[in-house]
Parts: structure tokens; sequence; C-alpha cells
């Protein structure tokens, strides 16, 4: 069996991609570490759970994000795992996403480490997140993507989270490498299906959730405005589970407005995988639309919290016009509605609040396939 090293540029508390890539190879009898960069230093530095270890680096203070401090929290933690690997290399170098694959690069160049690139969104778009017109930032995104995909190219496999599906309009991550001539293969960050916890339905009131990263308050400020377009009597509760660089803010907004609107509110930051089910069991829409002109959400993003949500029955709104409205409507997850449509949003929201959906247990072939894939090169 092989000792893989995995690179992740967050502290993987939690983060279900990494966390069911790492359990397949761990459970296929393979060495696993996962290296985590713990920008918080909130976190254990060594953490074993479900046969492999998660290793996370405290380097210092850094914040998420488009930032210079960002940058220079990123180039530290990229010199030190190389540094560590270079001292006592892996067979495989498992990199997520393209902020990591310096490291995985520098290895496999100077060892015979392979190389497994897994792409999950496109991350040169972060670059413009906050100032998307700026013409600074449209270079820095324009530097990043070309450096990303020279990278890319001396990988031994791709990976990616989404592909065009067979007689469909929108493509996904897949159809973007292709057109850069990488070859990739397509496992969706699906997780296996809940079939003994599912959505309970007829409830006299019902909930709106938002559980996963919370990057901006455009997401929230959309969410209040469609509830505060329903009747009093028809508002949902509303519950936002999550960390991430807004939570401050939306916080802060989401308090306020839940006040003035007269709707329950729970609010709670970072949760781990295990917790869930718990979170989940109350929850009969599951919100997941995103301002278009973030990175990746009209490139082919999937949304983890929309196929979270089916394994446990509940139906997700997301953003349509893309590659998640797409999926989402197709395999009857859910449903799809135009980003600022409010009306068309709180119908959305209405209609599906006494839906139980079925997501088809494909988790298992995908990761499957996963573990055929990295076991080829190795």
């Amino acid at each position: 069996m092989a000792s893989v090293a995995m690179v992740v540029s967050n502290a993987c508390s939690p983060d279900p991609r990494v966390l069911r890539s790492a359990k397949v190879l761990a459970n296929a009898g393979h060495d696993v570490t996962v290296h985590a960069f713990d920008r918080n230093q909130s976190f254990p530095m060594s953490e074993a759970r479900n046969g492999f270890r998660i290793m996370r680096y405290h380097l210092g203070l850094f914040s998420y994000g488009a930032k210079l401090a960002t940058l220079r929290g990123l180039r530290r933690f990229v010199r030190t795992v190389t540094s560590t690997l270079l001292a006592s290399p892996p067979d495989c170098v498992y990199c997520h996403d393209a902020d990591t694959l310096a490291i995985g690069t520098k290895i496999a160049a100077k060892t015979s480490t392979k190389l497994v690139f897994d792409m999950h969104d496109l991350h040169h778009t972060w670059a413009l997140m906050d100032k998307p017109n700026s013409w600074l930032r449209r270079f820095a995104a324009r530097q990043l993507e070309r450096k990303s995909l020279s990278r890319a190219r001396l990988a031994d496999l791709v990976i990616t989270s989404s592909g065009m599906k067979k007689d469909g309009m929108y493509r996904g991550f897949r159809e973007y490498l292709e057109d850069n001539n990488i070859a990739s293969i397509v496992v969706e960050n699906r997780p296996y299906v809940q079939n003994n916890i599912l959505k309970t339905a007829g409830k006299e009131t019902w909930t709106v959730g938002y559980l996963g990263r919370v990057r901006e308050i455009e997401t929230f400020q959309l969410l209040v405005q469609a509830i505060e377009s329903m009747p009093s009597k028809e508002r949902p509760n509303l519950k936002v589970a999550g960390d991430g660089t807004a939570l401050e803010a939306v916080h802060e907004y989401l308090l306020e407005e839940a006040s003035r609107l007269g709707i329950h509110l729970s609010l709670s930051s970072a949760f781990e995988t295990e917790a869930l089910p718990e979170l989940i069991q109350d929850v009969d829409v599951m919100f997941a639309m995103y301002p278009p002109h973030r990175g990746n959400i009209m490139q082919g993003a999937l949304p983890v919290k929309m196929f979270d949500a089916a394994s446990f029955g509940v139906p997700t709104l997301v953003n349509s016009g893309c590659l998640m409205g797409e999926v989402c409507e197709f395999e009857s997850l859910g449903a799809g509605a135009k980003w600022n449509d409010v009306a068309s949003i709180a119908e959305c929201l209405r209609s599906l609040k006494s839906v139980i959906v079925n997501l088809d247990d494909i988790g298992r072939d995908q990761h499957a396939m996963l573990l055929e894939a990295v076991e080829a090169i190795l």
C-alpha cells in the first residue's frame, strides 16, 4: 500500500471533499496524511480521523480572501510543507486545489513521487471576487490561471468536481480543462445516501437552512428579501451554520433582520461533518444561491450542500442558468431560480417546503472510480 500526502490550504475543519477522498484511500489500506493550513490556529495540530491523520500547520495568523497577507501565509505554508515532504517523500502527493500545486510539482520534480491534482474550483477567479472590474485584479487572475494550468499539466492524474451532463446545456470544470488540453476525470462531491434519516413533511412551521461556508453577505440579503415578500404567517424560520470570511457581518445583519421580520433565527459557526444530521433534521429547504459574478458559479460549480441536503431528503434552491441548476432540476433535487428575482425565489422556497427528494446513491460508485484512478498511477 502507498503513502499519500494530501495537501489543502484550509484547516480541514471540516472540508467534506478532502475528508471523503482521504477516507476512501485510507479504507483501501493506504497510509494517508492530510497536510492542512490552519490560518487561525484554532484547531488541534494533529488529529486522527477515520483511519487517516490530519496534520495542521500553525504558521501565524492569516486571513482568508484575496489579500496580500493571505498570499504571504500561503507562501509560508508552501515552503514549510515542501520542506517536510522532501525530508520524507511519500509515494503520492494529492493536491486539493491549485493553491497547493506548487508543493506537488516541486516534490514530483525532485523525487519519484506521483502527483494528483484535484481541482474543485477555478482558483484564479478568487482574485476577482472583491473587485471584479479592477484591471489589476484581472491581470493577477490571468497570471494565476497561466501558472495553475502550467502546473496542472505536470500532474499524473487530474480529478475535477463537475462536467457537462449528457445532452446538457452547461459546461463544467472538465470542459474548461479540456479547452486547455488537460484530461481529467469527474468525481462530484457526493455523500452516501442517509437512508435512515429523512426529512419529515407536514409540519406546522418550516425552516430554510444555509449550512456551509459564509463568504458573502449578498446571498443572505437576497434570502431576507424573499422571506420579507411572503405573507407574515407564511414566513419560514431561518437556520445558518458554518464559518467563513463574512461570518461576523452576516450574523449581525441576520440578527437585525430576523427581529424586524419576526422570524425565528438559529445561528452557529463551524461544524464537523458528524454534526450535519442533527443540524439538518429541522431544515425543510436548503438555500444555495450565490452572486453570479462570484468565481465558479456560472462556470460549473456544484454546491456540496445540495448533495448533502438531498442525502437527507431535503430539497435545495440553487442558481438557474448554469450547471448547478441543470443538475438540481434534472435529478429532482430541488429547483433553480434566477439571481435577484425575489418573487421567483420566494415562490420556489414555498413550493419546496413539503418536498422530499431522493438522491441516487452514486457516491459510492464515484468514490470507487477515484480509488481506481489513484491506484492506477501508483
